[in-house]
């Protein structure tokens, strides 16, 4: 089975947020290939599975807020015996434009406080990430501008970005090697 971690923060308050990014690409997902409704877990994490493009597949979104999304993923890591080439985190990045992807093999957390998270509970730096771009604030604080919604002119770039974001994670689903897909998407 693999595994796939949206990172956001839950609650209605939250939805269409820029850093619900992760939320929203899994939520694509299970529409897309009707795998129904999201349940909760006991490892603090709502979850939906299915097979996609062959392969059986967990969704998931942590309940435990964006800054304690590691509390979340190593319980299910641990429980469900996946190893770490089993797991994609899909998160938002401040670093990058709206309507840009990029996916990584590993590194530092770049000041996320959700992959820092996971981070600490997996023990390394070393797993699969599809980062989504939600751009720096022009004005305003970063809690403000993770916080708030996409703007009207950004709304279909970062659509798009969920489009693409889609696709790397139905190859990989498909059996693409990661770091090839690193090389079709980035």
């Amino acid at each position: 089975m693999k595994m796939i971690v949206g990172l956001g923060n839950i609650g209605t308050r939250y939805d269409g947020t820029r850093h619900n990014t992760g939320f929203m690409v899994v939520d694509q997902l299970a529409r897309d290939y009707h795998l129904g409704a999201f349940t909760h877990l006991k490892q603090e994490a709502v979850a939906v599975t299915g097979v996609i493009n062959g392969t059986k597949v967990m969704l998931v979104k942590p309940t435990t807020f964006m800054n304690d999304s590691g509390r979340a993923v190593g319980p299910l890591m641990d429980y469900y015996k996946l190893e770490l080439p089993d797991l994609v985190i899909v998160n938002d990045d401040l670093d990058m434009p709206v309507g840009q992807i990029r996916l990584k093999t590993h590194g530092a957390s770049g000041g996320h406080n959700g992959l820092k998270s996971i981070i600490n509970a997996l023990g390394t730096k070393q797993f699969n990430r599809v980062k989504l771009g939600i751009d720096h604030p022009k004005h305003g604080t970063v809690v403000g501008h993770v916080l708030g919604k996409f703007t009207d002119e950004e709304r279909p770039k970062f659509d798009d970005a969920v489009e693409q974001a889609e696709h790397a994670l139905e190859d990989w689903l498909r059996g693409e090697n990661f770091a090839q897909l690193m090389n079709d998407y980035n």
